[in-house]
């Protein structure tokens, strides 16, 4: 962990303007500057940069936040990752907290490990471009598939010579201690004690993390030897998780956001061919079956996966069972098959980026019709099969977590297969009642069009707060510190003309604090929640300045969010200058605008409550329980009231129309 003295360091010395400026050109508009934005593609600059807030805004993406949040979305690193990376720009050093001999081993270890793969892919690229048999062996068979020098430098390939342990030896020449050298699988050793190379013989493909690290190699014999495995692979180790790893994902990471999609190929080659292509936005699982951590890391990038086959379909219904886990993570998965004979490797070389694209875009399937197709190609006339066909199916569309989605997909698959819908929920909604049963929750079933009308009223009363929450916490931001005029309901309000009198006047914060109070109000967002927490845990601080505290807060959501609530123009933008032109004292426009805010928000929470009501009743008077009918009858009148008096209170005390 890195102590707050010296993240205080790194924030105040990383001005917004210098971060940005080694990524972007920016120009000066009024007191901003703005540029093109490195996180999606536009012809005109809507990507603003403010120094005097020290925060960045696309208003084309949404994007937005301080130097460290730049460094975190341009980078794809995590908070300490950006600081550090902050940190070693501005010779700041970086002191962290003193860990334990445990941690230190483990710390040391790692540490030592990585170093000894950096080392090793340096050996290897050197002996590839440098040595008679890297050259004569290694580098003729990449020029005779068509790589060009700058891909082979770009994915820093190399080559291990064909014999017994000459790179072992180099490596303990050089001090790395031979322990490393096995915990990486760089080195095998005989119960002899004799040591040698994994990867003799072999073309090397070094497997990068996210970060840009090596860890792990993959090797590829250049022999035509039938006994001889065509890969061999680096260990499981303690840097290297084969299931949490994808190749290519350090060189794909900035295209996939920007791209909003993520192509997901087979092999090495086909990553490096599609680069060399001009297509970027490429991993590869590397021959092995998707885990989720590997769709997890796709998921941090974009939420669009293009799966690409090859022409030969032989084994895809093999691995279809794992893609189902893309559909699981909530993805949008789409496949291509590629002409017979074809692979990503020797159709990109045939296509240039354009077409390539074009080609995607026209060809691509959704998953679930490409599955539902193929199946139906094997099962044919069978009615076992058939049968087995449509439980795969509904298997599928069952762990898809939208319900609008599975509902589309359920009309898709009716077609296709000729079964009825009514048929299809039943079976998916066993499902996900087995699974809730499992996990012990609620379910949420998907249900058939006749009861679209009742899900639509049951839907209606779980709304989406999120405007009014921003609303409040933009208000406390910047006017939570201020006086305003106490509202007072039993006084009929002055007019802006009348001088006389005197007027209490309280802090627009404590108002707002004691009516979300009043009736214990939550936040249903969690990180709207966590900044009502801590404003009014700090709010009555002398010194404490919002907008500063949130803008440079831990949390990157937070930072994102006050980004957002300081720049854009949500709903309260229209409220409030409506407000603040009227020709009343500051004070009681203060008191108008708090009251709207929140006000508006209870009503909103007023409103679900009656909507849950009415469903009640209805059920109540289906079962014919008339004394349950009464009972919710008068509490139904209670929150009218309660919804009138709201009413006339936004009505009368503010004075405008939105």
């Amino acid at each position: 962990m890195i102590d707050q003295v010296t993240i205080d360091k790194i924030m105040d010395a990383a001005q917004i303007q210098d971060v940005v400026s080694d990524y972007v050109t920016l120009r000066k508009r009024g007191v901003n500057l703005v540029g093109l934005c490195p996180f999606h593609n536009e012809k005109t600059p809507s990507f603003t940069v403010s120094p005097a807030k020290g925060i960045f805004k696309c208003f084309g993406c949404g994007k937005g936040g301080n130097s460290v949040n730049f460094i975190m979305e341009h980078e794809q690193v995590n908070y300490y990752e950006a600081l550090k990376l902050l940190a070693k720009k501005y010779h700041i050093e970086v002191e962290e907290r003193e860990l334990t001999d445990e941690e230190k081993a483990i710390r040391n270890d790692r540490e030592s490990m990585f170093l000894v793969n950096d080392y090793a892919q340096k050996y290897f690229s050197n002996m590839l471009h440098n040595h008679i048999d890297g050259k004569a062996i290694a580098k003729s068979y990449l020029q005779e598939r068509g790589f060009r020098e700058d891909i082979i430098q770009k994915f820093q390939l190399g080559y291990c010579l064909d014999e017994q342990n000459t790179f072992t030896q180099s490596a303990i020449s050089k001090g790395f201690n031979k322990t490393y050298l096995i915990k990486t699988g760089l080195t095998s050793e005989y119960e002899s004690g004799q040591m040698f190379d994994r990867f003799r013989g072999r073309l090397i493909f070094p497997v990068h993390s996210i970060s840009g690290k090596v860890v792990a190699f993959g090797g590829r014999t250049l022999k035509n030897a039938e006994k001889t495995a065509k890969y061999v692979n680096s260990p499981e180790s303690e840097i290297y998780h084969k299931s949490n790893e994808l190749y290519g994902i350090y060189f794909a990471k900035q295209a996939i956001v920007r791209e909003d999609r993520c192509f997901l190929v087979e092999g090495y080659t086909d990553v490096m061919s599609m680069h060399q292509n001009g297509i970027e936005n490429v991993v590869s699982s590397s021959g092995t079956s998707l885990t989720p951590g590997q769709i997890r890391m796709i998921h941090r990038f974009t939420e669009n996966v293009t799966i690409i086959y090859d022409g030969d379909t032989a084994g895809i219904a093999a691995s279809l069972r794992g893609i189902d886990l893309f559909l699981e993570e909530g993805l949008n998965i789409q496949v291509l098959l590629l002409p017979a004979g074809e692979d990503p490797d020797s159709f990109s070389k045939k296509q240039n980026s354009v077409d390539f694209i074009a080609y995607v875009k026209q060809n691509s399937v959704d998953f679930i019709r490409f599955k539902t197709n193929l199946l139906i190609d094997e099962a044919g006339k069978d009615p076992i099969k058939r049968a087995k066909l449509i439980i795969d199916i509904v298997k599928s569309i069952a762990i898809i977590p939208n319900a609008i989605i599975r509902a589309e997909y359920v009309k898709e698959c009716s077609n296709l297969l000729h079964v009825e819908e009514a048929m299809l929920y039943h079976e998916i909604n066993k499902l996900i009642r087995a699974e809730a049963k499992k996990k012990n929750e609620k379910t949420v079933e998907t249900v058939p069009a006749s009861k679209l009308q009742l899900q639509a009223i049951e839907a209606d009363v779980s709304s989406d707060y999120t405007q009014e929450e921003k609303n409040i916490l933009k208000t406390l931001i910047r006017f939570g510190t201020k006086k305003m005029k106490k509202p007072d309901d039993n006084e009929k309000r002055e007019s802006p003309d009348d001088k006389g009198g005197s007027e209490e006047l309280i802090v627009a914060g404590d108002f707002i604090f004691h009516e979300i109070n009043l009736n214990q109000l939550t936040f249903e967002t969690p990180a709207h929640q966590q900044m009502l927490e801590e404003y009014e845990e700090h709010y009555q601080d002398e010194n404490f300045d919002a907008e500063k505290y949130f803008l440079h807060h831990p949390n990157p959501d937070i930072v994102r969010l006050t980004t957002d609530l300081v720049t854009e123009k949500y709903t309260l933008s229209k409220i409030h200058n409506k407000v603040m032109q009227s020709s009343e004292s500051e004070e009681h426009k203060l008191c108008d605008l708090a009251m709207r805010v929140i006000y508006e928000y209870k009503s909103k929470l007023l409103t679900d409550l009656i909507k849950e009501k009415l469903i009640s009743l209805k059920a109540a008077a289906e079962a014919k329980n008339h004394e349950l009918e009464d009972a919710i009858m008068l509490e139904l009148g209670e929150y009218e009231n309660i919804k009138k008096d709201l009413a006339k209170r936004l009505g009368e005390r503010v004075i405008f129309k939105i």
